[in-house]
């Protein structure tokens, strides 16, 4: 049985990223008039990611998705093609009007546990280097997307084989600093 697809950049296993990258340009998909987003520095969390929201490559299961601090990005060219695609989300993901590619998603609001980062999808760097994904989150959530049920345990499998660990929420990591800020934010935890 042929390896199960993922998403491009891990379908043939995952590469290391390049110690000290120090970032470069997303490009979007367009053939021409393009948008170009500069990251001053290498992304963070990079992880493949299962839910509806995110944008996808062409036959995909999975998005890839990293974050940057949000002044580590700034829009080069063509900002006048990027709109919100879901002004209600937590994250205002910009994606082009032309190709549809998501660019950046943003938080506004200063409560939320990720404001000052940006996600951004690292495939899109015209560089390489970036930081290697180091698991799977919300992996579930391709059923949403329309994946079979029944195929859930060779997905998990592969995921493994590549070394992205399957969480069906984001990694422990992440879900330490979720919890911390909601435990200063309660004055659980001293700020």
């Amino acid at each position: 049985m042929a390896a199960l697809k993922i998403h491009p950049s891990v379908d043939n296993g995952v590469q290391k990223g390049t110690s000290g990258f120090a970032g470069g340009t997303l490009t979007c998909k367009c053939k021409d008039r393009q948008v170009t987003v500069k990251l001053d520095g290498d992304v963070a969390f990079n992880h493949v990611c299962g839910c509806t929201k995110c944008w996808k490559p062409e036959g995909a299961l999975f998005s890839m998705v990293a974050v940057i601090p949000r002044d580590k990005l700034t829009v080069t060219a063509n900002a006048d093609k990027l709109k919100i695609v879901d002004e209600s989300a937590p994250i205002q993901r910009y994606a082009c009007t032309g190709c549809g590619v998501h660019m950046y998603g943003r938080i506004e609001n200063k409560n939320h546990p990720f404001y000052g980062f940006d996600f951004v999808h690292p495939e899109l760097f015209s560089e390489k280097g970036w930081a290697a994904p180091e698991f799977a989150a919300f992996v579930s959530s391709i059923i949403e997307a329309g994946a079979k049920p029944e195929n859930m345990g060779a997905v998990r499998s592969r995921l493994q084989e590549l070394g992205l660990t399957p969480y069906d929420c984001l990694s422990p990591a992440l879900m330490d600093l979720i919890a911390t800020h909601t435990a200063k934010a309660k004055g659980v935890l001293a700020a």
